[in-house]
């Protein structure tokens, strides 16, 4: 008797390729797709009993797939949800400002941990601009030492004059997404150059801020080291206070994009649900947004 194995799939699914791919050594069958909604694999197996006359070859079924960015084996036995195709969207929202854009740069600025790194990198990847950190450039300035060891070593002040003088390069150049430093907004001359691009505020709620940064540590954080208590408190005590310094001065921004109001709009539960490719999305709509009403449309 040959073995009877009994493998169900249901699948809700948008293939990307129709045809399978082999690799691997053992001769494995990899096929790709994209998931429109979920999911779900189910299998019975009835154990094979001793035979002789049929010998079949074995071949496994790999389906490769992420979600936000997440290993398909990390995915492993979970029921998800995958996105749309974000990349292609925000693409698409690109192509729709690029002209009215008209090579500008994009200056991106908000709180320590409000994403502003990695949603610079994802917006200058969909404009076909390059990608700086200001932060780093200040660090390169002074031989590679670290914000933190600047602020020990040189104080607050000389950091601050390094950070203007580097945004005021950046002013005289195009097509670049910048990432500034939480601070930066705070001295009007930054303003003055960051004017002749097109600024953009990450408004992120203070305790979604604490709770990333306490995750990752504040020892790169040279304003989280003064305050009492555990943590997360101290960490959310000191946002707080900076944010209720620096609100009006990021007010200034010519865009906001508020992780507060996609939650709304997305129906979604929490900021933290919020793929940085959503976010850039956003940044891109409220980019156009201002660029339509300067233009009088």
């Amino acid at each position: 008797m040959e073995a009877i194995a009994v493998q169900a799939f249901r699948f809700s699914v948008m293939l990307h390729s129709t045809k399978p791919e082999r690799t691997g050594p053992n001769d494995s069958v990899r096929m790709f797709g994209g998931f429109k909604k979920q999911l779900f694999v189910s299998s019975t197996f009835h154990p094979p009993r001793p035979s002789t006359r049929i010998q079949r070859k074995k071949k496994s079924l790999v389906v490769a797939c992420s979600h936000n960015n997440i290993p398909a084996r990390t995915l492993e036995s979970e029921t998800f949800h995958a996105p749309v195709d974000e990349k292609l969207i925000l693409k698409n929202k690109s192509q729709e400002i690029e002209t009215y854009l008209n090579g500008r740069c994009i200056y991106l600025v908000g709180m320590m941990g409000s994403g502003k790194t990695t949603v610079g990198k994802i917006l200058s990847q969909a404009l076909s601009y390059a990608f700086f950190d200001s932060d780093a450039l200040v660090e390169e300035e002074v031989d590679g030492t670290s914000v933190a060891d600047i602020f020990k070593h040189y104080g607050e002040t000389f950091f601050r004059n390094k950070e203007t003088e580097i945004l005021r390069k950046l002013s005289m150049m195009h097509r670049h997404v910048i990432s500034t430093g939480g601070g930066a907004v705070v001295r009007p001359i930054n303003w003055k150059y960051m004017y002749q691009g097109i600024s953009v505020w990450l408004d992120v709620p203070v305790e979604a801020l604490a709770q990333r940064i306490t995750a990752v540590g504040t020892d790169s954080r040279p304003l989280l080291h003064y305050e009492p208590g555990d943590a997360y408190t101290k960490t959310f005590m000191r946002l707080s206070a900076l944010l209720e310094e620096r609100s009006e001065a990021y007010a200034n921004a010519n865009a906001r994009v508020s992780l507060e109001n996609m939650v709304a709009k997305l129906g979604q539960r929490d900021v933290s649900d919020l793929s940085p490719t959503a976010i850039a999305m956003e940044a891109l709509e409220q980019i156009k947004g201002f660029l339509m009403s300067e233009d009088g449309c």
